[in-house]
């Protein structure tokens, strides 16, 4: 196998079992000599494994060890090595959210899936949203907002009944969490090249928090959210297992839920 691969895995029982299996059928390298990385885990490992080793510019193929793996490909005894020397390679971009907190301190992060602004205590957040100095909206008061790229628009923004984006839509999704006021306003979509702002209006009073995906700050004023074009992932995906069929398939469950 001309593959030169470097092995990350979680200390599940599954994953150590599949990394068993591997080290009897391939030879694996330090990751400085790789030109794959396999990574053994769920979503959440791999989100994880993504922002770490980005920076290499190799591949990842994800083997799902956890949950629903939408990250992930299916793990085959029978198939692995054939799956690995048939994938797909599909790219995607990452969110760069840059905070500003209550004590003025500037924290950032990138964002593969989301950036969520969440209220952290009993009180429910109200916030203003613009993109590219537009007004979005000027007061919501909610449990929160988020902001989802195409990759991640089957995830939690799925679940807070936001849109579900096509990988290459080039659009951002704006979802409300719980609205109260307005109540009927149900988000927007966005072009990926918008700069959006979002500022809380009652600090004191009503906190948040704003996560990027598991990079959580708390205290924010402010957060400003874009697309980064000069960051990009480089993921494979079996050949009946890509990531568009994935998101095409939660697509027609919505349509189907929703008839």
């Amino acid at each position: 196998m001309k593959d030169k691969i470097y092995l990350v895995f979680d200390k599940t029982k599954t994953s150590m079992r599949i990394r068993s299996f591997l080290n009897k059928r391939i030879k694996t390298t330090t990751l400085k000599k790789s030109n794959i990385i396999i990574v053994l885990g769920g979503d959440g490992f791999m989100l994880q494994t993504l922002k770490k080793l980005y920076r290499y510019k190799k591949p990842f193929y994800g083997i799902n060890s956890g949950n629903y793996g939408f990250l992930m490909n299916k793990f085959s005894n029978e198939n692995f090595i054939k799956n690995l020397k048939t994938s797909h390679s599909i790219k995607i971009h990452p969110l760069q959210m840059s905070v500003r907190t209550k004590g003025d301190k500037i924290k950032k992060s990138i964002a593969i899936n989301e950036v969520s602004v969440l209220r952290q205590s009993k009180q429910a957040s109200s916030i203003s949203i613009t993109s590219n100095t537009k007004n979005i909206i000027k007061n919501l008061i909610s449990d929160g907002v988020l902001v989802s790229t195409p990759a991640g628009s089957t995830a939690y923004n799925l679940s807070a009944h936001g849109p579900i984006l096509n990988l290459d839509s080039k659009k951002l999704a704006v979802t409300p969490i719980s609205p109260f006021r307005p109540r009927r306003w149900r988000g927007t979509i966005v072009s990926d090249k918008s700069k959006i702002l979002i500022k809380n209006l009652d600090s004191n009073k009503r906190p948040i928090s704003a996560v990027a995906d598991n990079f959580e700050v708390r205290n924010v004023k402010t957060i400003s959210i874009q697309s980064s074009k000069k960051i990009i992932f480089e993921l494979l995906y079996d050949k009946n297992n890509s990531l568009h069929k994935k998101i095409k398939i939660e697509q027609v469950r919505k349509e189907t839920s929703n008839n």
